[in-house]
């Protein structure tokens, strides 16, 4: 059953609303987003920082960007109005949104305009096609595995656009994965050109949602339902399962070269200094679910309730002071533009002076 958290609520919308072209309407994979002086006021879901520029995704489509640290936005050009939940720029001008309907959009210009690289119509086909070709040259196990490895493949890809990515990250132009509904992973090589489906190569058996994914020192970390870590086994490229001591959901995961913060619901976050053998509880102050955080700085890390409460570390992640905003409201992202600090949600983007 889905909790009331903001980003199982988004989950748990698509689930019920699959992307289906309906008598009078157009599909919204086929509909640019619409022009709105509210883009900004409205939700918002996921914010990323590229170069100078902030940049925030949500609803129908909308992608703003603001070059004054948040004091204004603007709206960019997007070729779908599905529901946008992610986005990450690991340079200035590249930048990549993931969302409903199985949406990849990339920009090459930071954000202003976007293309349409994949999508929920072909994503399912890409993978059946894939597994099916690993099947048959033995690298999906024994017989019977791969043969179940493949119907699972076939019916994610009859859904069609029905299934979400929830969370995207590059490590660089060309380097990146996104994640989502159902143990949904593709990883590309090429700034994607082309995907590869990695949903036959996660210690995932249950294919649990996976909410977030993210590079952390030389690791990749995903998180998800059920207490569910995986870090990226580069001899194998398998996601491991690291067992953490929490069995409710992760939402996110940050960190930095000494330390990797995994954060979820009911305020729970947990820190590793020796890439997750062992745990340590994290005093966070607050109850309500935690949905979204960045790294900055050195050992600087930003958490941000779905109560819109933002916490604020400046020892890797060992201990946090609490910002409570003068009007609260439901959020599920964080960023930091110099000594701003940026939320997204259900009222859109808000900045405020970070001391």
């Amino acid at each position: 059953m889905f909790t009331s958290s903001l980003r199982r609520a988004l989950v748990a919308l698509v689930l019920a609303l699959p992307a289906v072209s309906v008598a009078g309407f157009a599909d919204v994979l086929d509909t640019p987003a619409d022009t709105s002086a509210l883009a900004s006021k409205a939700l918002l879901n996921g914010l990323a920082v590229a170069g100078k520029r902030m940049v925030a995704v949500g609803q129908r489509g909308h992608i703003v960007y603001s070059d004054d640290g948040g004091a204004s936005w603007q709206q960019a050009k997007v070729p779908v109005s599905s529901d946008l939940v992610a986005v990450s720029f690991p340079t200035p001008r590249q930048g990549w949104a993931v969302g409903h309907d199985g949406v990849v959009l990339h920009s090459a210009d930071g954000g202003l305009t976007w293309s349409l690289q994949l999508d929920g119509r072909r994503a399912g086909a890409l993978m059946l096609e894939q597994i099916r070709a690993r099947a048959g040259q033995g690298e999906a196990g024994s017989q019977d595995e791969a043969g179940k490895l493949v119907d699972e493949a076939g019916r994610i890809a009859a859904q069609g656009a029905e299934n979400p990515f929830l969370d995207v990250w590059f490590a660089d132009a060309r380097h990146g994965f996104i994640v989502g509904a159902f143990n949904l992973v593709f990883e590309t090589s090429d700034g994607g050109g082309t995907w590869t489906s990695c949903f036959d190569r996660t210690d995932n058996p249950q294919r649990l949602h996976l909410y977030a994914v993210r590079g952390i020192g030389t690791d990749v970390y995903i998180t998800g339902e059920q207490g569910l870590v995986l870090r990226l086994d580069r001899d194998t490229g398998r996601f491991r399962a690291v067992d953490t001591p929490y069995k409710g959901t992760y939402f996110g995961v940050i960190g930095d070269s000494a330390s990797v913060v995994v954060y979820g619901l009911r305020g729970n976050a947990y820190r590793s200094t020796d890439g997750g053998a062992h745990w340590a509880s994290v005093d966070t102050g607050v109850q309500e679910g935690l949905t979204g955080g960045t790294s900055f700085g050195a050992h600087g890390l930003a958490l941000v309730s779905q109560a819109g409460t933002v916490l604020v570390s400046r020892d890797g992640g060992e201990h946090f002071v609490t910002h409570r905003p003068a009007k609260p409201a439901p959020a599920s992202a964080v960023a930091l533009a110099g000594d701003v600090i940026v939320t997204a949600g259900v009222l859109g983007v808000n900045a405020r002076p970070l001391h």
